[in-house]
């Protein structure tokens, strides 16, 4: 299983030199970032920033839309990225949330996020590619085949078949084993229907990790849940909560949500916490002591995650860090 961290725009350029530093020497392979413009500040000059102060350590937004930059303009920004890296470069990529409806603008289409990945991956190749927004075709002279890797978001059934067809990996922002099983499998299933070989299709896991008391870490990481039941309310409300489409331990919890204030996307004083119970935080984080994490974390690799990218935005970061590279991260090694 490999390891990630992630940031939200709010971390000052000093403090996100030195948590990638850490990061890396403790083991975690990835680092993401949030790409929320408006929320915070634009997360690729930090990217390419701590690029220069890491050496193995890929970096990748969680997540880009489709609908936020030209095309071309973000395969650009991506595969100079990744030129300038040596390759440590991914996207994380969803309909657009926070990023877009925030400004009152409507997600991404399912086809749009499929058309963007096919599209955006080839022009990084270096192929001359036609898109929507321009009428005549992009080819970049720089290109050098660089084959981007794109993990798509997902928890709905259309979504996840998306991702299996034409994504290298689902991104799934929970940490409840059996559910995560469920929405891999669908994923995987999709993309052999569709012919593609899925060995090396990754599974990512992002969720807060929080080391302490059980009040303590349900405190810390109460926001989460609030977080997902926002996406989770876009399933019931298209496919209704009795469809049988996801299971009902994920569908339950949101019964009592009465909104969710996008200007307070991700964070602790969303004032929409109130349907969120303390056995709902520990179900969808990684909480507790070192060897409640190793447990839950066996529990997620079983399910068939194949990263746990920590979501490191309830403070104590760098005790976060120093206690996966001591006591986790070693014992998932192969």
């Amino acid at each position: 299983m490999e390891f990630g961290i992630c940031f939200k725009g709010f971390v000052s350029p000093e403090r996100a030199r030195s948590l990638v530093i850490q990061a890396e020497e403790a083991g975690f392979a990835y680092c993401w970032f949030y790409d929320s413009h408006i929320l915070w500040r634009e997360c690729y000059p930090a990217i390419a920033m701590c690029m220069e102060h890491t050496k193995k350590m890929r970096f990748a937004p969680c997540v880009t839309n489709p609908n936020a930059r030209d095309w071309s303009l973000a395969a650009s920004l991506f595969g100079s990225l990744a030129k300038q890296s040596g390759g440590r470069f991914d996207i994380g990529l969803g309909r657009g949330d926070s990023s877009v409806r925030v400004m009152g603008k409507k997600p991404a289409s399912l086809a749009r996020v499929a058309e963007f990945t096919t599209k955006v991956k080839a022009m990084i190749r270096g192929e001359e590619v036609l898109y929507g927004e321009c009428p005549e075709p992009v080819k970049f002279p720089w290109a050098d085949g660089y084959e981007l890797p794109v993990h798509i978001g997902a928890y709905g059934p259309m979504a996840l078949k998306t991702a299996g067809e034409v994504g290298d990996g689902v991104i799934l922002q929970i940490g409840e084993p059996s559910i995560v099983k469920w929405l891999a499998e669908q994923s995987i299933s999709a993309g052999k229907e569709a012919g593609r070989d899925m060995d090396n299709y990754k599974v990512i896991v992002a969720a807060p990790a929080y080391f302490g008391s059980r009040d303590e870490c349900i405190e810390a990481t109460k926001w989460f849940p609030a977080m997902v039941g926002n996406h989770v309310a876009d399933i019931v409300e298209k496919y209704g909560s009795d469809s049988g489409t996801v299971p009902a331990s994920l569908t339950d919890y949101i019964e009592k949500r009465k909104g969710y204030d996008y200007s307070k996307h991700g964070q602790s004083d969303n004032p929409y916490l109130d349907f969120i119970t303390p056995d709902i935080v520990e179900s969808f984080c990684v909480l507790g002591e070192a060897e409640q994490h190793v447990s839950k974390l066996n529990e997620l690799k079983a399910a068939g995650a194949t990263q746990f990218n920590i979501y490191l935005d309830n403070g104590d970061e760098e005790n976060i860090i120093a206690q996966y590279g001591e006591h986790i991260i070693p014992k998932f090694r192969t």
